[in-house]
């Protein structure tokens, strides 16, 4: 907590207390994200820190917390207790993507089969972003391509119905998936055109609207899976 507040950030503070997003009562030290993963790379694996952070009434810590766990100590009782509490701010985004420990632990793809078709919306969210962390491994062997074809079928078949939230998850995960093999790349790319471009902003502008297209046909993409 010593260096979270060393390492306060002003601007952040302010854009904290103003943001349009729910804080769940949470405060902020106004640290990025950026900054976060130095300081969680600093402390390394720590299951019992990370425990501690997580109880705290700091989102910063809790991010910190969910960077630094250690995936082979995650319970499902521990998961099932966080998920309940990530609705504030974009923890829902760091618990189960951004590279954090949820992703890396051996309930990860239990998980993401369970929460995805979840009638909990912050499950849900968290279950396809698990999915997109999981695709970007190429030897999982859960992850046939028959299995995520019918993830992109689920996704197909119920976009229209989630919100901006559980659709920009979906988005990732079609990315994610698409980014794999031909096969995938088609199938995720005619979902995506399908769904269109996200805008996330919530009124603020800040960023131009996510577009799963744009990041399945990128020349970088067409070259490496040899797409015409």
């Amino acid at each position: 907590m010593s260096q979270l507040k060393e390492n306060r950030n002003e601007r952040g503070i302010a854009n904290w207390t103003k943001r349009k997003i729910n804080t769940g009562g949470l405060k902020s030290f106004g640290i990025g994200l950026t900054q976060l993963r130095k300081l969680a790379k600093q402390i390394g694996r720590d299951h019992e820190l990370a425990l501690k952070l997580w109880a705290s009434d700091n989102h910063d810590a809790k991010v910190v917390s969910l960077l630094i766990d250690d995936p082979q100590k995650l319970t499902r009782e521990q998961v099932e207790k966080q998920v309940e509490e990530i609705a504030a701010g974009h923890l829902a985004h760091v618990f189960s993507t951004c590279d954090a420990t949820l992703a890396k632990a051996p309930i990860a793809f239990e998980l993401a089969c369970d929460w995805m078709k979840n009638k909990d919306p912050i499950r849900r969210r968290c279950g396809y972003s698990l999915i997109y962390e999981l695709s970007k491994k190429r030897r999982t062997k859960e992850l046939t391509d028959e299995f995520l074809l019918s993830v992109i079928d689920q996704i197909r078949n119920r976009f229209e119905s989630e919100d901006t939230w559980e659709r920009m998850a979906m988005a990732g995960a079609l990315v994610g998936m698409g980014k794999r093999n031909k096969t995938l790349n088609k199938e995720a790319l005619k979902v995506a055109k399908k769904m269109g471009p996200i805008d996330f902003n919530e009124g603020t502008g800040n960023c131009d609207p996510f577009d799963p297209v744009k990041h399945l046909t990128s020349d970088y993409l067409k070259k490496k899976l040899g797409l015409n």
